[in-house]
């Protein structure tokens, strides 16, 4: 019997993490052919402003799948109006192929919500499911538990050992927004997105007034994320009042401070490898602690910012020897906007209005202690920025 696979979804847009898993799926479950599906209106999730049309997610998928011959493209989902259910699209592929085995391929999150999926039971009456699984301890748990319910209802589940890129189609827009997303686009997608200005590669957001640098930062952001930043932002403003800085510049390092914060450690190495920066040892051990700087690459060639904000941005999470007013704003107003919790804010506070440089010095001593007590390292940056403030001395 034929087995065909079915692989749905948004692909916005379609990246190499598609294309392999697809391949993977081939080999590991036998299939003589798999289909991508590109959704009309996806049930679960809304797709962000500005995303490109179906037709033109379609295209893309195409121009991604081209070189995978087992591979088709299906725009069985795009000829329907209205949400793209999955069991419409199995009940129309079951009538199209009566004699073939379909899989439907998912990944661990869907398949741990799939009894609230649209008659979920009919979907099981029709297919297989093929689950790719990372084999993570907590996800191989939970997917055991989950394969074990629905088999009793009488499912089949075949779970595919997922080791693909690990990248997101959020992660992607993301790299794309910062012209560095080459790397994870099969041949030609990357082109036919800048040939048609999709996910904002075309757009000019340098210099661009407050208020519309809030809207594109917030867009950028984990949506957890934002209420830090904005209180950043304020906080930055107050600290520049306060003591004589450029408000503006405060207003706009602030809201860019975490700008690529979003990005894993991996993908910020893959920032910093498209923009041509060479990283030191420390930072390349603990590519985590990147986001200041690849924030400063970003606010600077994306954004159009000012060397003022953008070394207040390279700076606000190390800090460094000999910091100018604003630098020093930015890294106090990170540590201590209103959103910050922990033992010993409220002396910060207080010293950031009365005594800056020892808020400053407050703030790198609570970090080094910090980072000891978790067994880290401390950053070449941090302790010069320290034996700078006591005259000389190193710390540790």
């Amino acid at each position: 019997m034929e087995r065909i696979g079915i692989f749905g979804g948004t692909f916005n847009p379609p990246h190499i993490g598609h294309i392999q898993a697809a391949q993977q799926a081939i080999t590991a479950l036998g299939l003589s052919r798999l289909l991508l599906i590109p959704d009309r209106i996806a049930p679960h999730k809304q797709l962000p402003e500005n995303s490109p049309t179906p037709e033109q997610r379609l295209d893309m998928l195409r121009i991604a799948a081209a070189d995978c011959p087992q591979i088709q493209v299906s725009d069985i989902e795009l000829c329907r109006e209205g949400v793209s259910y999955t069991v419409e699209t199995v009940t129309a592929l079951k009538k199209l192929y009566p004699r073939a085995e379909l899989v439907l391929l998912m990944g661990t999150d869907m398949l741990l919500s799939f009894d609230s999926w649209k008659n979920a039971r009919k979907i099981l009456k029709n297919t297989t499911l093929g689950v790719f699984c990372r084999g993570e301890k907590n996800e191989e748990a939970a997917i055991k538990e989950k394969r074990s319910e629905l088999q009793r209802q009488g499912a089949k589940v075949e779970l595919v050992k997922n080791d693909v890129i690990p990248i997101s189609s959020t992660q992607m827009r993301r790299l794309l927004a910062f012209h560095c997303a080459d790397a994870f686009l099969p041949a030609g997608v990357g082109d036919y997105i800048r040939e048609n200005g999709l996910y904002d590669v075309s757009a000019r957001w340098k210099n661009l007034p407050m208020e519309e640098l809030e809207q594109v930062v917030v867009s950028l952001l984990n949506p957890n994320r934002v209420a830090h930043v904005l209180g950043c932002r304020d906080t930055a403003v107050e600290l520049a009042e306060r003591w004589g800085a450029d408000v503006t510049d405060a207003a706009r390092a602030g809201v860019l401070h975490d700008i690529t914060k979003a990005l894993d450690g991996p993908l910020q190495l893959t920032l910093c490898e498209a923009y041509g920066k060479i990283l030191s040892d420390f930072s390349r051990k603990y590519p985590k602690t990147l986001h200041a700087l690849t924030g400063s690459l970003v606010a600077e060639r994306i954004f159009g910012e000012n060397e003022a904000v953008v070394s207040a941005i390279r700076y606000h999470t190390t800090g460094k020897a000999g910091m100018n007013l604003l630098e020093t704003i930015v890294y106090v107003a990170d540590y201590m906007e209103p959103n910050r919790d922990f033992p010993g804010v409220e002396k910060l506070r207080a010293l950031a209005f009365t005594d800056l440089p020892s808020a400053l010095k407050l703030g790198l001593e609570m970090t080094m202690e910090h980072l000891k007590k978790q067994g880290s390292e401390v950053s070449p940056e941090s302790r010069e920025a320290l034996a700078y403030l006591n005259g000389g001395s190193d710390p540790c």
